[in-house]
């Protein structure tokens, strides 16, 4: 591998490049007409405009980039998240052209895409699945004797995507059919696949992810979990390792889930397996994501290891160099996504132009992102800025730095989740551990905290903060 264009563009595609250089890979960057001078695209060794800004004209276009890959002579393509990160024509066109794709094979992707699929996949490897019906729902007196069996509330859920779409929570069993009819439509809209099913609703469980790693020759080893409960619209904002509900048995016996889930699919490469967790600690099956994920970086401060660095080697078809008993956890680490969001009013997306736009720094802090001062945030893609990553010695620690680095970080111009933030680490719940995916319906207010309302103390310069950091260390 000499040459790798990144199939993406803001901080995932910068935090790629920045790996393949240390490798000594070139890059290739591509871009719409919104991110000509994003940072992505003057770091890239090379760089390639795929046209309008809209996503379905550039970055979502698969002849565009495989042409590109072509025209700069890349023989490598690394698909980032999102965008075409999990639809298997792009890895299946890119085999066709004759170069490698940095990620699992187009037939993972299908098995793992599909939830059902996915769900029939696993059940002879033991994994624990959720109650429910794990086939289409066809037949609402057979839904409707399923759900007496399990017990309301139920959630009737699409096979297809994600991101909260084609769910829909059932109470009692006179919502059942209207529930299943506006799940169906709205997986059709939202997927061109109209499949539902039925699963047992757990009110508020933890969502627990692991992540996994498999090579070409036959080694598949988890990299411990991932906490990742702290949501907004069933999409995550929070996520922290190592999670502060999971014993050194759960972790060990999710582990071997998660494992046994990369071989129900014939993995290869980086996937993430997620599973909801009730309150009693039993665990079921939630879904693989076949890619890297945003929180990555956690797992990443508490192992030691580059995720994307793994991601090549495996793709050039190396060994992974390492074996589940050589894996440890070390201190704990936080991370922030921050979206350019109002966090006060249902976390709306904001657009506008980065005025002020400054990052917190010091050796426990790490901030990936796509943006710098004087840059318009676009209306075209997902609002997230960056990610905002902290490690410290023990979970106090990380929350302690996590408030610090939050109140050094300076943005105006958009509003941002960063007071949703400061808000979380400063709850009790979330200190105490004793939280799950209902946090936000249950605590937050969408006040502001005052710290992130004092401008003087918003701005925070550099030399109190590394006071700060010095008095908490």
């Amino acid at each position: 591998m000499k040459k790798l264009l990144v199939a993406n563009r803001g901080e995932i595609a910068l935090r790629i490049m920045k790996t393949a250089r240390r490798m000594g890979i070139a890059t290739v960057a591509v871009y719409s007409d919104a991110d000509r001078l994003a940072p992505h695209v003057r770091y890239a060794d090379e760089s390639v405009c795929l046209g309008a800004p809209e996503a379905s004209q550039s970055y979502l276009d698969i002849d565009k980039l495989i042409q590109a890959a072509k025209d700069t002579g890349a023989d490598a393509i690394h698909p980032g998240y999102g965008f075409l990160s999990e639809r298997s024509e792009f890895p299946t066109a890119i085999a066709k052209a004759g170069i490698t794709f940095v990620g699992p094979s187009a037939y993972a992707m299908d098995k793992m895409g599909s939830k059902l699929e996915a769900k029939k996949a696993v059940k002879d490897f033991g994994v624990p699945l959720v109650p429910g019906l794990d086939e289409p729902i066809e037949d609402l007196t057979v839904a409707t004797k399923i759900a007496a069996e399990i017990g309301y509330p139920v959630l009737v859920k699409a096979s297809a995507g994600g991101g909260g779409k084609g769910m829909r929570i059932v109470n009692e069993p006179s919502e059942l059919a209207e529930g299943i009819e506006l799940a169906t439509n709205e997986a059709r809209n939202s997927f061109g696949d109209a499949r539902v099913f039925l699963e047992k609703f757990l009110i508020n469980p933890r969502h627990i992810e692991i992540q996994v790693f498999a090579d070409t020759h036959g080694n598949v080893v988890h990299l411990f979990e991932r906490e990742c409960s702290i949501q907004r619209r069933h999409q995550k904002v929070i996520e922290e390792a190592p999670s502060a509900a999971i014993t050194r048995e759960l972790r060990a016996a999710m582990g071997e889930s998660a494992v046994n889930v990369a071989k129900a699919c014939d993995y290869v490469g980086a996937g993430t397996v997620e599973f909801i967790m009730a309150a009693t600690g039993e665990y079921y099956f939630l879904e693989m994501n076949t890619r890297l994920q945003v929180e990555h970086p956690v797992t990443e401060w508490t192992t030691g290891l580059d995720l994307v660095e793994l991601q090549i080697r495996i793709a050039r078809g190396e060994d992974l160099g390492f074996r589940q008993n050589d894996l440890h956890q070390e201190g704990h680490s936080i991370e922030l996504r921050v979206y350019a969001e109002d966090s006060s009013n249902s976390f709306l997306p904001d657009i506008g132009d980065l005025n002020i736009y400054q990052e917190p720094t010091g050796e426990h802090v790490r901030v990936d992102s796509g943006y710098e001062q004087g840059m318009t945030v676009p209306i075209y893609y997902d609002p997230m800025l960056s990610k905002l990553i902290v490690k410290g010695r023990d979970r106090a620690e990380a929350i302690e730095f996590m408030r610090q680095a939050i109140k050094a970080y300076r943005i105006e111009g958009v509003k941002t989740t960063l007071d949703f933030g400061l808000f979380v680490m400063e709850h009790e719940a979330f200190k105490s551990g004793n939280f799950d995916t209902g946090f936000v319906g249950k605590y937050w207010t969408g006040e502001m905290p005052k710290v992130l309302e004092d401008a003087e103390v918003a701005g925070i310069g550099k030399m109190l903060w590394e006071m700060e950091v010095g008095r908490v260390r």
